[in-house]
């Protein structure tokens, strides 16, 4: 699906779903601005639109249909013979968390950001490229008069989406502690183990996604006004903090791993101490009825023999418990 929009300087509407043959034209206006989003293209019109329209680079146009796994920004300057624009070619990744699953799923959006276009290039319906269409289109908003603008909106969108994702995984956590706490079991232990990863997996995303965003915010880039900078700057912010409570996540995974381990370790030691203890206090009757049986070629039938050996079982037995008792070791 191809969905494109012409905006004027003052950031109002002026057309949209625009004809492909009349992009040239409005690309050469310099009082518009447009914007082509490209949702699960055919490859012929990825071929189209990112080289037939926009003459975009060989390279970042097959960086852009291939699923990358790490963010990124390049630069595209031309030199002799380039028939593209400069523009900033941009690799960034959406996240959803599902407890069903119990797995994050990412989601790749390509930016191409010139002076006055953007193309944005996803494989899947992304809820920033949605909200942030949605908000262009209102008359009393005023976001799309630049594609820098836009550009910060989608990031921006796109990272507060992260948050939804991080409460989910919270309350997995916070019921993890529960579980460890109360049903601590070889279930519960390859839920910590998989939670962990998938955290793992998270921060590793974060991680480049914060370099991206940091060149952003030192205002690396002419395409990025510098007026617009102090607003990537508070969404590299943003993205920190989100790093910052994954790495939280991690210390309390670990903290709980830790906590079952301690669960299962005492659990074990109950079991020896449970079964050392019936050794002990069963001992004194092996051992007497051992050497009594064992004493004598022929059992003699001695008077009341039977119910001495008997009486000193039990009386051992009794003052066993009764010791184990005092000290209160069960």
């Amino acid at each position: 699906m191809v969905r494109s929009f012409a905006f004027t300087t003052q950031g109002r509407l002026h057309t949209k779903d625009i004809d492909a043959f009349l992009m040239p034209t409005l690309l050469a206006d310099t009082n518009l601005f447009l914007w082509v989003d490209l949702e699960d293209p055919t490859p012929e019109e990825s071929t189209f639109y990112l080289d037939g329209v926009f003459h975009f680079h060989p390279l970042s146009i097959e960086d852009c249909v291939t699923e990358s796994s790490s963010p990124k920004v390049e630069e595209y300057l031309p030199k002799e013979g380039d028939r593209f624009t400069p523009y900033l070619f941009i690799v960034i990744h959406a996240v959803d968390y599902s407890r069903k699953d119990g797995v994050f799923a990412t989601s790749e959006l390509n930016f191409f950001l010139g002076k006055n276009f953007l193309v944005t290039y996803h494989v899947v319906p992304l809820k920033s490229v949605s909200v942030t269409s949605e908000r262009c289109l209102r008359s009393n908003v005023h976001i799309a008069r630049a594609p820098d603008r836009v550009a910060h909106t989608l990031l921006d969108t796109l990272v507060d989406n992260y948050r939804p994702a991080l409460e989910e995984l919270s309350i997995e956590i916070g019921d993890l502690e529960d579980q460890v706490l109360h049903r601590p079991d070889a279930e519960t232990l390859d839920h910590i183990i998989q939670i962990k990863k998938e955290v793992l997996h998270l921060r590793q995303i974060i991680g480049p996604q914060r370099e991206v965003l940091a060149r952003f915010a030192s205002g690396e880039f002419k395409l990025i006004r510098a007026h617009l900078v102090p607003y990537y700057r508070n969404v590299y912010d943003a993205l920190h903090h989100i790093s910052e409570l994954a790495q939280s996540y991690t210390d309390s995974l670990t903290g709980i791993l830790q906590v079952y381990l301690n669960m299962s370790s005492n659990q074990t030691g109950e079991v020896i101490k449970l079964l050392t203890l019936f050794t002990i206090v069963t001992m004194p009757l092996m051992m007497i009825g051992t050497w009594y049986g064992m004493n004598f070629k022929n059992m003699p039938e001695l008077e009341g023999g039977y119910w001495i050996v008997l009486g000193v079982m039990l009386a051992s037995t009794v003052a066993t418990c009764w010791y184990f008792k005092k000290r209160k070791w069960f």
